[in-house]
């Protein structure tokens, strides 16, 4: 599974920072990379804490531009 940071709790939260053009990184901290265009399967928030979320990113040319 891949993550963003800042690490939202909410998917609602991502969705507004992603409508409001804040910075997101998109990062996997196990085996794999993250495609510059291309759609990724998020989870969140990230450990420590457990996983209250899930959905999928659409990635163009290196920027989170939707989640579903």
């Amino acid at each position: 599974m891949t993550y963003v940071s800042p690490n939202f709790k909410t998917k609602k939260e991502l969705k507004e920072a992603i409508k409001n053009g804040d910075p997101i990184r998109v990062f996997n901290p196990g085996i794999g990379s993250i495609p510059d265009t291309g759609d990724v399967y998020l989870e969140g928030p990230h450990f420590p804490q457990p996983h209250r979320w899930y959905g999928v990113g659409h990635i163009i040319n290196g920027k989170l531009v939707e989640v579903e």
